[in-house]
C-alpha cells in the first residue's frame, strides 16, 4: 500500500514536458528525490510543502526510482478553466478512482473537434502499426522507420501497463518534434491526444494525427512477475488484435537478446512468444532481423518455429540501421542496457520499423 512521507521542497531540479524533479528534506534530515506532475499537483517551488508516496522509492525500483508528489497541501493549483457547459473540459475520467483520477477530453467524445470524424470512422486503412513489449523499444521503431522514410508521420500509442502519465517518460519529451502526436489510451493520460480504448487511439492516429505508421508500446516500468502470464506486455497480443480488426498491418518488435541475464528473456524472450503465441488471434508480420550472431540466430529460429503456422517471419536487411539507433535523439537503455551491451534488442526494434515502412510501398 501506500508509504507516505511529508517535507519540504529545498531544490528544483531537472524539467521535461509534463515533470519536474525536486530534492525533497524529510523531518528526520534526510533528502528524498521525488518528481511531480505541475498538471495535476500544481508547479513545486522551494519552501513549499508536500505530500508524497515514497514506496516505489523505497521499494528501489529501477524505474520508479522517485517520489511521488501528491499534494501541495499549502498552495493547492486553480480548479482548470471550464468552456461553457462542464461537459466541454472532457469527461474522460483516467486512473479512474484513485486518489489523482484527471478529468480530460476524450478525442471522440461530444466536446472534441473530432467527434464527427471518428463517430463514422471504421478502420485505419490498412496503416502498419508495431507492437513493442517494452517503452525502451519506441525510439529504435522510430529510428527504423526514419532511415527510409525521414518524412514519414509517426504516431506513438501509449498504453498503460507501465506508467499512466506521458509526462513520467523523458524518452517521450526527448522526442518531441520527431512524432506526429501521442495518443494515451485506456487508463494512460498526458498525450496529446486521450482515446478510452486502444481501437479508438488507433483511429485517431490514423484520422486525426494522419499517421502513416503507428507505434503500440506500454510506457516506462512494465510489470513482470517472472510467471509465463503475469507480465503487462501480454498487452501486446491484445495490440495485434486491435490492429487487425481495425484493417491495420500489425508488426511485430521481437523482443531479442543474448545480453539479458534471465533464461526466460534470452533468444526471443518468452514475453514475446506468450504475446504472439498464445495471446494473438490473427497473424502479425514478425521481425527478425540479419546480421544476428550466429549462435543468437539460431536460437531465435527455433523459438519461432511454433508461431510460423499464425504468423509471418520476415527477415529484415539491417544496413543502416546501427547508424540510425546511435543517431538516436534520445539515449537507448533497455533493463539498464545501453545500445552495445544489447545491440540484437535495439536491432530487432529498428528492423520491425523498416519493415513497417516497406508496407507502404
Amino acid at each position: 500500500m501506500v508509504r507516505w512521507r511529508s517535507g519540504t521542497v529545498t531544490v528544483v531540479r531537472r524539467r521535461w514536458t509534463g515533470a519536474v524533479e525536486l530534492d525533497v528534506a524529510l523531518p528526520d534530515g534526510s533528502t528524498m528525490r521525488a518528481l511531480a506532475y505541475p498538471a495535476l499537483v500544481g508547479d513545486p517551488e522551494p519552501g513549499d510543502r508536500v505530500l508524497l508516496n515514497a514506496g516505489a522509492l523505497l521499494m528501489g525500483l529501477g524505474t520508479g526510482g522517485y517520489a511521488l508528489v501528491v499534494a501541495l497541501p499549502d498552495r493547492l493549483p486553480p480548479d482548470p478553466p471550464q468552456i461553457g457547459d462542464t461537459r466541454d473540459a472532457g469527461h474522460l475520467v483516467k486512473a479512474r478512482y484513485t486518489p489523482l483520477q484527471p478529468i480530460l477530453l476524450g478525442v471522440d467524445e461530444e466536446a472534441s473537434p473530432h467527434r464527427e470524424l471518428l463517430a463514422t470512422a471504421e478502420d485505419v486503412a490498412g496503416m502498419p502499426v508495431v507492437t513493442a513489449d517494452l517503452h525502451s523499444a519506441l525510439p529504435a521503431v522510430l529510428a527504423g522507420v526514419r532511415t527510409d522514410a525521414p518524412d514519414a508521420r509517426v504516431a506513438y500509442l501509449l498504453t498503460d501497463g507501465g506508467a499512466l502519465p506521458a509526462w513520467f517518460s523523458r524518452t517521450l519529451a526527448g522526442l518531441a518534434g520527431q512524432l506526429a502526436g501521442t495518443v494515451s489510451v485506456g487508463q494512460a493520460f498526458g498525450g496529446d491526444l486521450e482515446a478510452s480504448t486502444l481501437h479508438s487511439g488507433l483511429l485517431a492516429a490514423r484520422h486525426v494525427l494522419h499517421a502513416d505508421v503507428a507505434i503500440v508500446a506500454q510506457g516506462p516500468g512494465n510489470l513482470g512477475t517472472g510467471t509465463r502470464w503475469g507480465f503487462s506486455g501480454v498487452a501486446v497480443g491484445e495490440a495485434v488484435n486491435a490492429v487487425a480488426a481495425l484493417g491495420g498491418r500489425p508488426v511485430g518488435s521481437l523482443r531479442i537478446s543474448d545480453a539479458d541475464p534471465r533464461p526466460r528473456h534470452r533468444g526471443v524472450s518468452h514475453h514475446s512468444l506468450t504475446a504472439y503465441g498464445r495471446v494473438a488471434l490473427t497473424g502479425a508480420d514478425l521481425v527478425v532481423p540479419d546480421g544476428l550472431d550466429p549462435a543468437l540466430a539460431a536460437e531465435v529460429d527455433a523459438a519461432l518455429t511454433p508461431l510460423a503456422g499464425r504468423h509471418r517471419i520476415v527477415r529484415v536487411p539491417t544496413d543502416g540501421l546501427d547508424a540510425a539507433l546511435r543517431a538516436s535523439p534520445v539515449g537507448l537503455s533497455t533493463m539498464g542496457r545501453g545500445l552495445d551491451a544489447d545491440h540484437a534488442y535495439f536491432l530487432a526494434a529498428a528492423a520491425a520499423g523498416r519493415h513497417a515502412v516497406r508496407l507502404l510501398r
